[in-house]
């Protein structure tokens, strides 16, 4: 009898361990809601709970354990796509393509066993559409906020939203307008990296002050404060969500363009230019009473043209510090003339290297005052 319940009691204590081992197992393993993430850029929480990516290089970090972790994300049109891109530990990885109707999983590696950091971005634009997140799955799977730091607003087109940068996967002219699309490497996200600042991206490919790339409109100052920057979205942003101290408008150059040279367009109008754009950065100043106002010219536009920008922006910038004596005067960048060699006549992702690096001065001495 002895002998037979020490057998029992040496039972029931493996089974213990077992249940405690496999309960241990169970706790590492973690799911974190989308609900729970703290995104940088524009951002929504649809019904279904799910947190939609919507403006170029939206954002969000996360913590996990071991050597990987699961992102699902979805896109919401059957017939598009959209791509998202990480860094693990601050190296950035890739971009990958969210096929519509994805149900399998991002799969985030890292190279070692240990804690890891991964900050999740949207390469894509607004007008692609959102990306929706559903949860993240890992060990021990765990939020992170950047530390304080001074954010900085991009406002501007295409070439601010990275658009056409990156043929490193898909050439150019063989696929789709969006599969080029790189925010992560667009010139405001290096800005912002190399000099400790947080930053969101309010950009639209061809999009202008007063026309656009091949139309009248909508044009930025219509569709601004708009979630999405759709004309037609009731859905407003909400401008108490975070406030930058510098606000960098780079716009321009869309409305110096030619089109597609099928639709009419009329010459250049400097005086509606620099009237619109006046009232733009008006509209910005009551969203952001506080903060530093910089406009940038068009490294795409140039010679005449290119005069024409720079004169029109200082009056701009002569007006607005009429207007506002107490205020911090408008801070001026004009950008070195390049010859672009991204796709479709954009900057390239080595371009947008060249820009940040003649900008990093610039944004530096806005943040120290």
């Amino acid at each position: 009898m002895k002998l037979r319940h020490t057998s029992l009691l040496a039972a029931l204590c493996l089974l213990c361990f077992s249940c405690s081992s496999l309960k241990d197992t169970v706790a590492e393993k973690s799911e974190l809601p989308a609900t729970a993430l703290k995104p940088y850029g524009r951002t929504m929480v649809n019904d279904a709970q799910q947190l939609e990516l919507i403006t170029s290089a939206a954002h969000f970090g996360y913590t996990f354990e071991g050597t990987e972790s699961q992102v699902f994300a979805s896109v919401p049109d059957a017939g598009t796509h959209g791509y998202l891109q990480y860094e693990v530990d601050g190296e950035y990885q890739k971009r990958v393509k969210i096929a519509p109707n994805a149900t399998a999983p991002i799969l985030i590696t890292a190279p070692a066993a240990g804690k890891h950091t991964v900050w999740v971005y949207k390469a894509t634009e607004a007008h692609t559409g959102p990306i929706m997140i559903e949860k993240i799955t890992g060990e021990n799977i765990a939020i992170v906020q950047k530390p304080n730091a001074p954010l900085i607003e991009f406002i501007g087109n295409s070439i601010t939203s990275g658009a056409a940068a990156d043929p490193s996967e898909v050439p150019c002219n063989t696929a789709a307008y969006h599969d080029q699309h790189n925010a992560y490497m667009a010139y405001g996200p290096r800005v912002a990296r190399a000099l400790g600042a947080d930053f969101v991206l309010s950009s639209v490919s061809g999009i202008g002050i007063y026309r656009n790339w091949n139309s009248d409109g909508p044009t930025m100052p219509q569709v601004y404060e708009k979630i999405d920057f759709q004309e037609n979205t009731s859905d407003r942003w909400n401008f108490d969500t975070a406030t930058p101290e510098v606000v960098s408008i780079a716009l321009g150059t869309n409305d110096f363009s030619m089109g597609d040279g099928k639709r009419e367009r009329l010459p250049f109008d400097s005086t509606q230019f620099v009237n619109n754009y006046i009232q733009f950065v008006q509209q910005v100043k009551a969203q952001y009473p506080q903060a530093q106002i910089a406009l940038l010219s068009s490294p795409m536009v140039n010679g005449r043209n290119g005069t024409t920008l720079e004169n029109s922006i200082s009056a701009v910038k002569a007006k607005i510090d009429a207007l506002y004596p107490s205020d911090k005067p408008v801070a001026l960048h004009f950008f070195q003339p390049m010859q672009a060699s991204g796709c479709t006549g954009h900057p390239s992702v080595e371009d947008h290297a060249v820009m940040a690096n003649e900008l990093k001065p610039f944004f530096r001495k806005l943040l120290a005052q």
